[in-house]
């Protein structure tokens, strides 16, 4: 009698033991690709701002132009340039300056060389030019300021005394960057033409000298 007892309650404890673990039923794997989280932000259309390049210049010059046989005035004009890359530019040039023959006046005892006392020089060229050395110009110990040397050749005219000669320039200058849109620059140039107005035909080598405010944008 004892036995059946104790059989019917171990028969008994594992049918609920197998019941209560046939209830249980195990989590549904999650996908791989599934987002766990999901956000509740609405898409928006970003405009990318647009940054002005800077290659492009503006500048006024001023100085002095030493015609050769003629002596020394004042000259100023304007240049405007174009950066290719960050070595390599070109640019346009227009200058101004005056020419006088007083000293021929005073030699020459029927006048001087040119109809009036003083003639006006004028002349513009295009140039390429090229940044040999950049680099830095230190202010301190704090401050510094970008800076290039750089040599540049062109061809042009030059308008003197109503006559229009060909022009070759060449020269070296050197610009300092005080920020992306302002530089100071000084330049040297030679600009070479002929002209025969002592009788002969010689080549003029004219030194130019000039500082320059240049704005870029």
């Amino acid at each position: 009698m004892h036995r059946r007892l104790l059989a019917a309650a171990i028969t008994t404890a594992f049918a609920g033991l197998g019941g209560s673990a046939g209830a249980q039923t195990a989590p549904a794997p999650s996908k791989p690709d599934e987002q766990v989280v999901v956000p509740e932000i609405d898409r928006r259309d970003v405009k990318t701002p647009r940054f002005p390049s800077n290659d492009f210049e503006i500048g006024l010059f001023t100085g002095i132009y030493e015609m050769q046989s003629f002596g020394s005035n004042a000259v100023a004009g304007v240049r405007l340039g174009y950066h290719i890359t960050e070595d390599v530019f070109v640019e346009g040039a227009y200058g101004q300056t005056k020419v006088s023959d007083q000293t021929f006046r005073a030699i020459f005892p029927n006048g001087g060389i040119f109809p009036t006392p003083s003639q006006k020089l004028s002349y513009y060229n295009l140039s390429a030019g090229y940044n040999l050395l950049p680099g830095e110009v230190f202010f301190g110990s704090k401050v510094a300021k970008a800076s290039a040397f750089y040599a540049v050749l062109g061809v042009g005219s030059t308008k003197f005394v109503d006559q229009n000669k060909q022009t070759i320039n060449f020269g070296f200058g050197t610009r300092l960057l005080f920020n992306d849109h302002f530089a100071v620059q000084v330049d040297l140039r030679d600009h070479v033409f002929s002209f025969d107005l002592l009788g002969t035909k010689q080549n003029a080598k004219n030194l130019e000298a000039t500082l320059g405010l240049t704005v870029y944008f």
